[in-house]
C-alpha cells in the first residue's frame, strides 16, 4: 500500500472478496474478477500459468514465495514475496537437532521454495504447497507412529496443526488465532526460544522429583519418629517444636531448590 501510494495509485474498494485457506484471495476490482494466490487457486479459477512457469521457478529456486494474478479469467503477472531467514534460526536448528530432535519443514509455500529455504537451513524433510488439512494430518500421521510433536506456526493456516500437536508452539509476532490454538508462545518469535523452553521444562520436571524425594524423606523420618515408634525402645518422642521445625525446614528445602531454575544455565 506505501508503494502504491508512493507512484500515485489510486486504491479502490474490493467487492466479493474472498480468502482461501493456504490457496490465496479473491474479488471484484472495478468490475474485474481478480484471482492472486498459489498455483492450486490458479486452476481452481482455471487459469492457464505456464507463459510465466520457468519465470515464477527461477523466482522459488531464488527461496521467494510466487503467487500469480489472474485477471478476468487470464494470467496477468506474478507477485513474489521473499521471507529472510532470520540469522538466529540456523543456530536455534542446529541446537535442536544436537540434542535428537528431528526437524521437519511443513509450509504453504510452493515446494521449489521450500526446499530451496531447507537447503540453507540443513533440513532434510520438507513438506511443500501444504494447506491447513496438510499440517494436521502430517502431525496425526507422526503421532500415529508414536512420536512425540511439537508444532511450531504462526499464522491461521497453522492452527488446527498447534492445536493438535502435544506441544503447540506459537509465535509472538503472528496471529492471535495461533496464539489461541498453541500451549506456548514465543514472545519475539525467535526460534532459540524453543530449545530455552525446553531445557527449561527439563529442568522444572528435575526440580519436581527432587522435591518430591526431599519430602519423602522428611516424612518417612517425621512421621514413624512422631507416632513414637522409637518410645519402647530408647524412650524418645519427637517434640512438636522439633517437629514444627522439621517441617519448616521441609518447605525452606523444597523452595530453595525451586529458585535454582531462576539461574540462567
Amino acid at each position: 500500500m506505501r508503494a502504491a501510494r508512493e507512484r500515485g495509485l489510486t486504491l479502490v474498494k474490493v467487492d466479493s472478496f474472498e480468502s482461501g485457506s493456504g490457496v490465496g484471495v479473491r474479488g471484484v476490482v472495478e468490475g474485474r474478477s481478480l484471482a492472486l494466490g498459489s498455483p492450486t487457486l490458479m486452476a481452481q479459477e482455471g487459469v492457464a500459468t505456464d507463459v510465466l512457469r520457468a519465470d515464477a521457478e527461477a523466482l522459488r529456486i531464488e527461496g521467494a514465495s510466487v503467487m500469480a494474478l489472474a485477471v478476468n479469467g487470464r494470467l496477468a503477472g506474478l507477485l513474489a514475496v521473499s521471507d529472510p531467514v532470520k540469522a538466529s534460526t540456523p543456530a536455534a536448528l542446529q541446537t535442536l537437532r544436537e540434542a535428537g530432535i528431528r526437524v521437519v519443514m511443513a509450509t504453504g509455500d510452493g515446494l521449489t521454495t521450500a526446499k530451496a529455504v531447507a537447503q540453507r537451513l540443513g533440513i532434510d524433510e520438507v513438506h511443500g504447497e501444504a494447506k491447513p488439512a496438510d499440517k494436521l494430518a502430517l502431525v496425526e500421521r507422526l503421532q500415529a507412529q508414536g512420536r512425540v510433536v511439537a508444532m511450531a506456526g504462526d499464522g491461521i493456516n497453522d492452527a488446527p496443526a498447534l492445536a493438535k500437536a502435544d506441544v503447540g508452539i506459537a509465535m509472538g509476532t503472528g496471529t492471535d488465532v495461533a496464539m489461541n490454538s498453541a500451549q506456548v508462545t514465543l514472545v519475539k518469535g525467535d526460534l532459540r526460544g524453543i530449545a530455552t523452553a525446553r531445557a527449561l521444562s527439563q529442568a522444572t520436571i528435575a526440580n519436581m522429583k527432587q522435591n518430591l524425594g526431599f519430602a519423602f524423606v522428611y516424612n518417612s523420618l517425621g512421621v514413624p519418629l512422631a507416632a513414637g515408634v522409637l518410645f519402647a525402645f530408647t524412650g524418645w518422642l519427637l517434640s512438636p517444636m522439633i517437629a514444627a521445625l522439621a517441617m519448616s525446614l521441609s518447605s525452606a528445602s523444597v523452595i530453595t531448590n525451586a529458585l535454582r531454575l531462576r539461574r540462567p544455565d
